[in-house]
């Protein structure tokens, strides 16, 4: 099963998506980007053990980040390109702050 489906078979998600995060020492790591059902609350580290518990070590989910909306296309399809490439500006500028 992917973990986007289990993700939106837990009722407090209303969409969500996967990407993989560039991580130097390994490669890439799951990062979920969730959006909340309305009026449901949910804490960030249950949903992460919740869909965690159910895969395989490799596969889990290492960060998680609720958002308002995922970017999509004209036709509604998720653009894991958007959220990919803010991630690592985000993680570059991260890595430049923080110096040698």
């Amino acid at each position: 099963m992917l973990l986007e489906e289990l993700l939106l078979n837990y009722p407090a998600v209303a969409r969500c998506t996967i990407i993989g995060v560039p991580v130097p020492e390994v490669g890439e790591l799951p990062k979920a980007f969730v959006v909340k059902q309305a009026g449901h609350e949910i804490d960030e580290a249950f949903l992460m053990d919740f869909v965690n518990q159910q895969v395989a070590p490799y596969k889990k989910i290492r960060e998680l980040e609720f958002v308002k909306e995922l970017p999509t296309s004209a036709v509604g399809k998720i653009l894991k390109r958007v959220l990919r490439e803010k991630e690592i500006k985000k993680r570059k500028f991260i890595t430049e702050k923080a110096g040698p």
